[in-house]
């Protein structure tokens, strides 16, 4: 368990983390309705990497079109919306910030099911209108939430934005229902971005998760510095040269970016960004440097194992991957919330 300790996290930590990621999408590609040795499966997956002929037969087709692109769009959408709570929760010094308890989830939501409602698209790309939109709305809404929270209360304290987080989110909410109620045949796929689901994935919406994640994950992981400065207070970081006002808009900017293409591809799906970086924080310690990657490798494993469980609870039915990450964010969102109130009291 040494590898594990938050002061000497080493590289047989990482060596194990990233071996339960690749068990993890081995598993998830395998189990299903129809359950495939893991052995074929692994042999079917790496046939297919190095350009080989895939075995005949019904597996193949399984899992190549229909899985395999779920799985990694599910564990990308994973890692990506950790990655953002962790960002969020240093920046903001708040163990609770995250892209559905602030209400950015279900603006980004918002954003989608406008452009989808109104027709707009881009040309040459069937998802590049609900992506646009979705981010943009993503961004307005972080800037709006945070700019009234200001507004009430200069200390950002946790209660202002949670209370304000809740507030836009009832309000979207209110929003999207309304939309749903005069969509007539879209009703169907307006509520998707409701309930979060990513089955149905293709390669097309893997490959833009991850470009999403190359661009605004990797410029979240060059922050991680920054990130340190502002976990100790934000005068702290402008004492050590740390620009402020650039550090939060970049961070700002990538964060909506990353919520916007998640929600566009799998619509709503909430607490990921609140409970694996909790749970990483506690493996890793606060040092972002360590923190950052670790939530986004246990994102992409904990979205995994929940989108396994919505497939395999009560099959042949699927429930929304979403339902399964609210029931347990809500309960890990109760526990961190008691226990920020706790450490305050004592302070």
């Amino acid at each position: 368990m040494r590898a594990f300790h938050r002061e000497t996290f080493s590289p047989l930590g990482w060596a194990l983390m990233l071996g339960a990621l690749l068990a993890a999408l081995l598993l998830c590609v395998a189990a299903g309705s129809v359950s495939i040795p893991l052995g074929d499966t692994a042999r079917i997956i790496w046939s297919a990497l190095w350009g080989k002929p895939a075995p005949a037969g019904v597996s193949s087709s399984i899992i190549l079109s229909v899985r395999l692109p779920r799985v990694l769009c599910v564990a990308l959408s994973g890692g990506a919306l950790s990655l953002c709570g962790a960002a969020m929760q240093g920046l903001l010094h708040n163990p609770l910030a995250d892209g559905s308890t602030m209400g950015v989830s279900s603006g980004a939501a918002l954003g989608a099911m406008l452009a989808l409602l109104m027709g707009f698209r881009l040309p040459g790309s069937p998802l590049g209108g609900t992506v646009v939109m979705a981010i943009l709305f993503a961004f307005l809404s972080l800037l709006l939430i945070l700019s009234l929270v200001l507004a009430l209360d200069h200390s950002l304290s946790t209660q202002s934005i949670i209370l304000i987080g809740v507030i836009f989110s009832m309000f979207a909410s209110s929003l999207m229902s309304l939309m749903i109620a005069f969509a007539g045949d879209k009703v169907r796929s307006l509520t998707f971005w409701t309930m979060g689901s990513l089955s149905g994935s293709s390669y097309q919406n893997a490959l833009l998760l991850l470009g999403a994640l190359i661009l605004f994950g990797g410029a979240l992981l060059a922050r991680a510095r920054e990130l340190n400065a502002f976990a100790i207070g934000e005068e702290n970081a402008r004492a050590i040269g740390v620009p402020i006002r650039r550090v939060k808009l970049a961070v700002l900017i990538c964060v909506s970016g990353l919520i916007g293409v998640c929600v566009s591809v799998g619509g709503t799906i909430g607490f990921v960004g609140l409970v694996v970086p909790h749970m990483a924080r506690m493996i890793t310690g606060p040092n972002h440097r360590r923190l950052l990657p670790a939530s986004l490798l246990g994102g992409a494993v904990f979205l995994m194992l929940c989108d396994l469980a919505a497939r395999m609870l009560l099959r042949p039915v699927e429930l929304p991957v979403g339902v399964v990450t609210s029931l347990i964010g809500a309960v890990v969102f109760v526990v961190i919330f008691f226990r920020s109130r706790k450490a305050a009291r004592a302070c």
